[in-house]
C-alpha cells in the first residue's frame, strides 16, 4: 500500500464543535503520527496541526470530514515522501 506523509492544518472557530473533531481524530488515530494544539485566546480560536502517514485518499477524506464540521476549517499539505508498504 502506498502512503504519504502530510500535515493537516485545522482552525477551530466554534468551540462547540471540538467534541465532534476529537471523535473524528480518534477514529483515525491509527494513521496519526502526532498532534499539536495551540489555543489563541486573543482571537478566541484554536490552531491544531495533525501529522499523518496514510494513503492519499484517506488523508483527503479525513481533511474533508474535519472541514465539514461547523466552525472548523482544514487544509492538507502533502510531502513528497511516499512509502510502499
Amino acid at each position: 500500500m502506498e502512503t504519504r506523509v502530510a500535515v493537516i492544518g485545522i482552525i477551530v472557530e466554534n468551540r462547540e464543535s471540538i467534541d465532534k473533531l476529537n471523535s473524528i481524530l480518534h477514529e483515525y488515530r491509527h494513521v496519526i503520527i502526532g498532534r499539536m494544539g495551540i489555543p489563541y485566546k486573543e482571537r478566541n480560536i484554536s490552531i491544531i496541526s495533525i501529522a499523518i502517514d496514510a494513503p492519499q485518499d484517506l488523508i483527503s477524506t479525513l481533511s474533508g470530514k474535519i472541514g465539514n464540521i461547523d466552525g472548523i476549517s482544514a487544509k492538507a499539505a502533502y510531502s513528497k515522501v511516499i512509502s510502499h508498504e
